[in-house]
């Protein structure tokens, strides 16, 4: 799928958390494509890996668990080093398993919190005070649409996902006098290998096609596209936003 070209983009020092597979994946290739400097983590090694060896060796894989804060604060540090300067994060990394609100633990409570709301935080604090020095930067975070509709099967996604909101304009307020923005990308269902694996089957898809405006498949590489825009100068002065891209679900 061709993507607008972003000039500013080339050589710009780009980290991306959980970029091996779905959607990370399809802006590892996507700001490969426009000559930035990408560094990304995910814990799955083997297709971090395989994504960066088909990429080239200017895209770099790290191995790290995201839900672990000072194995990301490193992973990001040495993003840091490895671009000769990040002058944008994407925070990505996420795991919409299923549940039910009652057979919630206070340990299961934490540990899907660990993963899907506290990496923004954590990815954010070892990026920001570089970037501020350089005064410019822009910092992408991913909620999701789920925190607007709220399914009942997904509470603590859901719950951390409504909180990268809050934080996003928290953030987008704190840094906006250093130059840096703050915006966060808010995607339907988006047709990834894992969902039409686990939860995208024909009917399911069916069921949220007829409640859209467009009724293509809401593919990564859409995603990767709008990543593009708010990390380029092209959205300047645009920050503390949620972008929703679902094809007009809602």
């Amino acid at each position: 799928m061709a993507s607008a070209a972003y000039p500013d983009l080339d050589g710009t020092g780009v980290f991306i958390t959980g970029g091996a597979t779905g959607i990370g994946a399809a802006m590892v290739a996507a700001f490969m494509r426009q000559g930035s400097r990408v560094v990304f983590n995910d814990i799955n090694a083997a297709s971090g890996e395989a994504l960066a060896g088909r990429l080239g060796p200017t895209c770099h894989f790290l191995h790290a668990d995201a839900a672990d804060p000072s194995a990301l604060q490193a992973s990001v540090r040495e993003g840091e080093h490895l671009t000769g300067g990040l002058q944008v994060l994407i925070n990505n990394v996420a795991n919409d398993q299923r549940e039910d609100a009652a057979d919630l633990t206070p340990d299961g409570w934490r540990k899907n919190l660990s993963i899907n709301l506290d990496p923004v935080i954590f990815a954010s604090q070892a990026a920001l005070p570089a970037m501020a020095k350089r005064g410019k930067g822009s910092v992408i975070n991913f909620s999701s649409l789920n925190a607007l509709i709220g399914p009942a099967d997904l509470p603590t996604y859901t719950a951390a996902k409504a909180g990268i909101l809050g934080l996003t304009k928290s953030l987008a307020r704190r840094y906006g006098r250093d130059g840096i923005r703050v915006n966060a990308i808010v995607p339907g269902w988006v047709a990834t290998e894992k969902q039409r694996q686990l939860w995208l089957t024909p009917e399911a898809e069916a069921q949220w096609k007829a409640l859209c405006c467009l009724t293509d498949d809401l593919l990564p590489e859409d995603v990767a596209n709008l990543a593009l825009f708010l990390a380029s100068d092209a959205s300047r002065m645009i920050t503390g936003q949620a972008h929703i891209i679902d094809g007009g679900r809602t």
